[in-house]
């Protein structure tokens, strides 16, 4: 594999948190994003990439190449109290060798800064895990301007359970909340990536570097400012399905999806269907996806400053960058109980301000719902936290310059995964995976696949890599809340509970024609259903999933989310949840 004068690449992931598959302009979105843009100009798009269902998972099979359910994010922290068996530990465990640990014991300087989700406790923190600097946001979200009013001295208890924590190389540290909106106070996206440049003039030149940016946004509290926000006035005015036909006609255009796709149906309360709302109840919806949209724009600004920082150091062409969402566009999140409490409506009518004009403050608490999530996930069903194509689907662009500066722009099509990212970079860095032993403790081996010889296969030749998974490589299979689903080639299986928008029993789908997971085809073809199931049970006992009855009983409940005046028990998938005419929810 070529490298500029055989130098070792660096290596740059950033990770957007809850972005939907066309977020970005590149992939179809009118939303401004053009740094993004260019990195995909002169790099690649994939269009079948995929992730876990949610954020934790995804960044532990990031960061571990192996399945989620090895990794110990089997079961998310958020709802550790489900299962009490390997893997399911709700943090980054130690039978796995991390991505940064395996670097840095081979000559490369690893760098954090921005969101963790893999692990509360001093033992858990990036700096135990590899990383030579890190500043860390451990739990999995918080306020994008440090204000948490809600932790104060009047806490509720349930709170004390997972407070707004972030460490610098594992030393606690109490940030200044920014509610002047001064330009240079705290805001997620500006300080985690001044913060990582800052980590990068530091670093020791005679290394290559590893450096890893996972944004907390545009996760909600959806926040930015009122400059950025106001760009998008207007633009969402005619709702959230008139957006997706928007999104899908612009996808057709640049080729990322079929001409004749068949989009799955938008699956929502029909209370919540734009035509029933008030005129007022429209425009604070429209406010939201404005303030959503300005999150994105600022969030690519940042990029922007990062990507010119490594041409300024002469470090563009010798530096392989990827740029993902952890997982689908977020429509309704379970997380919501251990960030908000048990009474998130409580919370959000005690503390903060949704009137229209001060939506994306500091002292704003919105969210879109499950019809804006729905417009970026189209064609594909559904979104976060389900395992169809809408929640593990998602955006990727690559630009290393040996393998695209031939190829700019290109649109790659093959199936690809997270957890082929640590085994695609050890490949270039020359680096072996430690096998079964890592630093005294026992380890598993990767289940990810390299792709160097698919990249590095430039001439297309006869005998050309056309596939990253071949038909020998092992089905992947997907779980999380007891939402299941298994590929292998173009045929996957899912399994989904009535109350999850499913059947009670396995689906199955031919992606190559039905992307959109819209016709289930198990009784058509009673074979290949029975051959994936024999599938799916071999990935259950390879990966150790928890699959069925719970091994403890204790129920799991999230008492305050069951709200009378909120349309399903959950607040997240309401829409209007948040807006101040509602008052304060009453059981």
């Amino acid at each position: 594999m070529s490298t500029p004068n055989n130098k070792r690449p660096n290596f740059l992931l950033i990770v957007a948190d809850d972005l939907g598959f066309s977020d970005v302009g590149c992939f179809g979105s009118e939303i401004r994003t053009p740094h993004l843009d260019k990195l995909a100009s002169s790099g690649v798009r994939m269009t079948d990439f995929h992730t876990a269902a949610a954020c934790s998972p995804t960044r532990a099979m990031l960061l571990s190449g192996t399945d989620n359910h090895i990794a110990g994010v089997g079961v998310m922290s958020e709802q550790k109290a489900r299962w009490d068996v390997p893997g399911h530990e709700g943090y980054l465990n130690l039978r796995v060798a991390a991505l940064p640990e395996v670097l840095q014991d081979n000559g490369y300087h690893t760098l954090l800064s921005g969101k963790w989700h893999l692990g509360l406790k001093p033992e858990y923190n990036p700096d135990k895990r590899g990383f030579d600097r890190s500043f860390a946001l451990l739990p999995g979200c918080s306020n994008h301007y440090g204000w948490e009013p809600q932790f104060g001295d009047g806490m509720i208890k349930h709170f004390e359970r997972i407070p707004p924590l972030y460490t610098e190389d594992g030393k606690l540290v109490d940030l200044k909340p920014n509610t002047a909106n001064d330009p240079n106070g705290f805001y997620s996206s500006d300080f985690y990536v001044d913060n990582l440049i800052k980590y990068l003039s530091e670093r020791p030149t005679d290394k290559p570097f590893f450096a890893f940016l996972p944004f907390a946004a545009p996760h909600w509290p959806l926040q930015v400012d009122k400059l950025y926000r106001d760009r998008y006035k207007g633009v969402y005015n005619d709702g959230p399905e008139a957006l997706r036909l928007r999104r899908l006609a612009r996808l057709k255009e640049l080729g990322l999806i079929a001409q004749d796709v068949i989009p799955h149906e938008v699956v929502a309360p029909p209370e919540t269907e734009w035509s029933t709302l008030t005129e007022e109840e429209r425009e604070l919806s429209a406010r939201a996806m404005e303030t959503f949209a300005g999150m994105v724009e600022k969030m690519d600004e940042n990029i922007g400053k990062l990507l010119k920082y490594l041409e300024r150091i002469g470090e563009t062409d010798n530096t392989f960058i990827i740029f993902q969402s952890d997982n689908g566009a977020e429509g309704a999140s379970y997380e919501a109980a251990p960030t908000m409490g048990n009474s998130i409506m409580d919370v959000v009518n005690r503390f903060y301000d949704n009137s229209l004009e001060n939506i994306g403050e500091y002292n704003s608490f919105v969210w879109y719902g499950p019809r804006w999530a729905q417009a970026a996930t189209a064609p594909s069903r559904l979104y976060k936290m389900y395992s169809t194509e809408g929640g593990i689907k998602v955006p990727m662009i690559l630009s290393y310059p040996p393998w695209t500066k031939a190829r700019g722009g290109e649109i790659v099509n093959t199936f690809a995964t997270v957890m082929d990212i640590m085994p695609t970079i050890l490949d270039l860095a020359g680096v072996q995976h430690p096998g079964k032993f890592f630093r005294g403790r026992d380890v598993e081996e990767m289940r990810g696949k390299s792709w160097v010889n698919f990249f590095e296969n430039e001439k297309r030749s006869e005998n050309a890599t056309t596939a990253i998974h071949s038909t020998d490589d092992p089905a992947v299979g997907w779980e999380l809340f007891g939402r299941a689903a298994l590929r292998k080639e173009n045929w996957k299986i899912v399994y989904m509970t009535p109350w999850s928008y499913g059947k009670g029993d396995w689906e199955l789908f031919d992606l190559s024609k039905d992307p959109g997971e819209t016709r289930d085809l198990s009784e058509k073809e009673p074979a290949k259903l029975k051959e994936l199931l024999e599938l799916w049970e071999k990935y259950v006992e390879k990966n150790g999933v928890v699959w069925g009855s719970p091994v403890s009983e204790v129920e799991v409940k999230v008492p305050g989310l069951e709200r009378k005046d909120v349309i399903g028990g959950d607040p997240l998938d309401d829409t209007r949840a948040w807006m101040p005419h509602r008052g304060h929810c009453k059981d």
